[in-house]
């Protein structure tokens, strides 16, 4: 005989995904939600206003949609994390209408746009390049410091830092110099959060997806979630993606592993992490993107896509 939570392992869990928009944080809000959780979501673009990103049809006002759909309770909050005040206020909320917060991910960037491939530190526009900091790097910061005193109220808080990469992998240049600094921040934000947190039964990790299926990766490659390969034609390394529900997965496991703990102040992967917790992507598999492009792309390991998926 089952559990009565054996399927919603998450519930009666609270659970804040910033940046939940679009992407790896829309993915892992609604898996929190598939686990039972209750999810804010929280993000820039709604039904009524569009963040400097442009793609008015993701909205988190749809995510939360999304997260109910899937199982637990989804609610809206628009924000934006790097107004001080407006996060404060949102953490507020949750505090008088949960008086807990189990869930913390800072899925927080938004930045794609802005980054000028191919140029150097001082060809890149000082102002467009500081504003990447901001969005991957300081909305993190305020982001924690307004939530971790509602989070550490009871043992056992988790604090997911997303990015793009793992301590490994990102020993290489991630060009340009602005994007190599947001994304290796979150991996030195997660280790000294978990340094923080262990004294108080708490937990932080940084995660990375693999080469992401993204709505955004999707569009530029011209191809939809049903016919992805497709575009393996112009992107063979396409091969070994995954898609957002596969990160998703990861911290949903993460949230419901009572030994959590294990992994406090590391850096993870939705690969790696398939391989401890036994989840899969949408189609069954289990992608490795990182140690795909580790090995085969930059290593010159003669492999098939198919031995990291």
């Amino acid at each position: 005989m089952k559990h009565p939570n054996q399927d919603k392992p998450l519930s009666g869990k609270i659970a804040l995904v910033a940046g939940a928009t679009r992407g790896a944080g829309r993915a892992i809000a609604v898996e929190l939600g598939a686990a039972g959780a209750t999810v804010y979501a929280t993000g820039r673009t709604t039904r009524t206003r569009v963040s400097e990103v442009g793609r008015p049809t993701e909205t988190i006002e749809e995510t939360a949609e999304l997260v109910t759909a899937a199982g637990g309770r989804g609610i809206a909050v628009p924000a934006d994390h790097l107004v001080p005040d407006q996060v404060r206020a949102l953490v507020a909320r949750i505090d008088e209408e949960h008086g807990r917060l189990d869930v913390l991910v800072n899925s927080l960037w938004g930045g794609d746009h802005l980054i000028p491939w191919g140029k150097k530190m001082w060809e890149t526009d000082l102002d467009q390049g500081l504003r990447m900091l901001e969005l991957g790097v300081r909305s993190h910061v305020i982001t924690s410091s307004c939530a971790l005193p509602l989070l550490i109220r009871h043992p056992g808080g988790l604090v997911v830092e997303m990015t793009d990469g793992t301590t490994e992998y990102n020993k290489r240049f991630r060009e340009n110099f602005y994007f190599d600094l947001a994304k290796n921040a979150p991996l030195r934000m997660a280790f000294a959060l978990g340094e923080d947190l262990a004294e108080v039964g708490g937990t932080a990790v940084a995660l990375s997806p693999g080469y992401l299926r993204s709505e955004m990766m999707l569009d530029i490659y011209g191809v939809t979630e049903e016919n992805w390969r497709d575009a393996l034609a112009k992107e063979p390394h396409f091969a070994v993606a995954e898609s957002p529900a596969y990160v998703g997965r990861a911290v949903a496991a993460l949230a419901a592993d009572p030994d959590r703990a294990r992994w406090n102040g590391q850096s993870l992967s939705s690969g790696q992490l398939a391989k401890v917790y036994g989840f899969t992507d949408t189609d069954g598999s289990r992608p490795d993107g990182w140690a795909y492009f580790i090995d085969v792309v930059h290593g010159g390991k003669d492999a098939p896509v198919e031995d990291y998926r």
